[in-house]
C-alpha cells in the first residue's frame, strides 16, 4: 500500500492508503476526498485539478498535450497543477502530497 496526503483549501491534511496503479482521482473518491471528477476520468473536464507539492512534481511523468490543454482551462492554475485522473500511482510516489484548489471549473457543462 502507498500513502497519499491530500491538503484541502483550509490546510487540513488527510492521509489515505492507495494501491499501485490507482489514479489519484480514484483514490480521492474511494476515501471521500472532495474532488469532483465530473467526467469520471475521461479528461473532458478539469474538476479533478490538483496542485502537486513542488518536491514531488519532478517525480511525475510529463503531462500529455491533451492534459496540458485541459489544465489551461482550470481556475488557479500553477506550475505544478495536474489532473488527478491522469496521475497513476506507483511506489515512487509513496507519500505524495497534493493540494486541493479552493475552486474548480467544470468544462464538461
Amino acid at each position: 500500500m502507498l500513502k497519499v496526503r491530500f491538503v484541502n483549501s483550509s490546510c487540513k491534511t488527510t492521509e489515505v492508503e492507495a494501491n499501485p496503479g490507482d489514479s489519484l482521482l480514484e483514490v480521492a473518491h474511494a476515501n471521500d476526498i472532495d474532488i469532483e471528477g465530473a467526467c469520471e476520468g475521461s479528461m473532458a473536464c478539469s474538476t479533478c485539478h490538483v496542485i502537486v507539492d513542488g518536491d514531488w512534481y519532478s517525480r511525475l511523468r510529463e503531462p500529455s498535450e491533451e492534459e496540458q490543454d485541459m489544465l489551461e482551462l482550470t481556475n488557479g492554475l500553477t506550475r505544478t497543477s495536474r489532473l488527478g485522473c491522469q496521475l497513476r500511482l506507483d511506489e515512487s510516489l509513496d507519500g505524495l502530497i497534493v493540494q486541493l484548489p479552493s475552486e474548480t471549473h467544470n468544462m464538461a457543462g
